[in-house]
């Protein structure tokens, strides 16, 4: 505030004199405008400081522009405008769903937004953003790994009881792509044990099976 206050005197004298020369030749002109300089430095090492100490508490931070990061950390308590800045910290997240309860002071997420096409997924335990903003947003990181984990159990049950489309059109595309890499290898797997064991066509077969549910 002090460096402001000064910086707008030396501005207002400007305006007043409204010559470079005589404006620049005032007295003590550069020592006053050394200080700030060396001043700013001692503002700007502070900073450097602070946001370090925070981008170890979320190392995510090291990958956000220091504007943005003062955006982010100047809002924490707020984290409607937090939310603006999820495709900068969560690869491939547009934002989050958020709902404030009545009486609540601070939102719970819903789910997460795609910026990559139009997915929505939703939590499996919506998240109370509470606590400062590097902290319920590695919470938010935890509540997307609990949740496609708890999408991914699901799915590995419901392959086989589901038609197959109605099984893709169920998941979030990551879970199903993950869980078809699964079945694919162990179907793999089986029939190369059948292979062993006498029955040579069992690869063919199986081949044919998956050109048969692509189709």
């Amino acid at each position: 505030m002090g460096i402001d206050l000064e910086m707008k005197a030396i501005m207002a004298l400007g305006v007043q004199t409204l010559n470079v020369l005589k404006f620049c030749t005032v007295d003590q002109m550069l020592p006053r405008l050394e200080k700030i300089e060396s001043q700013l430095k001692v503002c700007e090492k502070a900073l450097n400081d602070f946001l370090d100490g925070k981008r170890i508490s979320f190392p995510r931070f090291y990958f956000v522009s220091v504007n943005d990061l003062l955006d982010i950390l100047s809002n924490g308590n707020n984290p409607e405008k937090v939310n603006k800045h999820c495709s900068k910290i969560y690869q491939a997240i547009k934002n989050m769903t958020l709902t404030t309860d009545k009486g609540s002071e601070r939102p719970t997420a819903l789910d997460m937004v795609t910026c990559v096409g139009s997915e929505t997924v939703i939590f499996t335990s919506p998240l109370k953003l509470v606590g400062k903003v590097e902290r319920y947003m590695l919470d938010v990181i935890d509540t997307m790994r609990t949740s496609l984990r708890d999408y991914a159990i699901k799915s590995i049950e419901n392959r086989y009881k589901l038609d197959k489309v109605k099984w893709i059109e169920n998941d979030p595309a990551q879970i199903a792509l993950l869980v078809n890499a699964m079945d694919w290898s162990q179907q793999s797997e089986k029939a190369f044990a059948l292979i062993q064991g006498g029955d040579l066509d069992a690869l063919k077969s199986y081949h044919k099976e998956l050109v048969n549910a692509l189709t």
